[in-house]
């Protein structure tokens, strides 16, 4: 038990600070107060911004973290998580809102194949468009009126040829539907 007579007495050491270095009744021991925090945020700039390997069909290649991100949301949209095909599609209005509507190369048409029960699901799922033959191996689809139009209302002051505009009309299901834009050519 540490003798408290000594500490009255005048005597210094080892738990037994001077009395005038000792905290003095209402001022602060640490008058700065806590340090700040250098980083309290996530550095998503830092993070996002990093390369990391994607292996997409077999072979792997290099993206930033932000793009395999997307990459992912996207894939997963596609296989039928609605809340992942928002955010897939509000993060693609972002980029198109930032980067403008008036770049020409902005839109293309693209004609792809793709193996049955790749998107089929997400395109159902989405009502985006319907399987001509549901019992056929072959993936052919007809998109629905609103995703045209959907499509169209973003393409802003470009036009599309006539042999694009055939394409969609040709891949449109039900192409009387469709509220053509005033511009528009080809109807069948």
């Amino acid at each position: 038990m540490p003798n408290h007579d000594a500490n009255t007495s005048g005597q210094v050491g080892y738990r037994r600070p001077p009395k005038s270095t000792r905290f003095q009744k209402g001022r602060s021991g640490n008058p700065r107060g806590r340090p700040k925090a250098r980083r309290r945020d996530i550095p998503y700039d830092h993070l996002l911004g990093q390369m990391v390997v994607v292996r997409e069909a077999g072979r792997e290649h290099r993206v930033t973290a932000a793009e395999a991100f997307l990459l992912h949301i996207t894939k997963r949209g596609m296989e039928g998580d609605s809340a992942s095909a928002r955010a897939s599609l509000a993060a693609i209005a972002e980029a198109q809102a930032r980067r403008g509507l008036a770049n020409p190369q902005t839109f293309s048409i693209v004609c792809k194949s793709v193996s049955p029960g790749s998107v089929g699901c997400a395109l159902d799922a989405l009502g985006m468009a319907h399987k001509l033959n549901k019992y056929s191996e072959e993936a052919r689809y007809q998109l629905n009126p609103w995703i045209v139009e959907a499509a169209l209302a973003r393409f802003g002051s470009r036009r599309l040829s006539i042999e694009e505009q055939r394409i969609v009309v040709e891949a449109t299901g039900t192409p009387q539907k469709v509220n053509w834009p005033t511009w528009w050519e080809v109807f069948e």
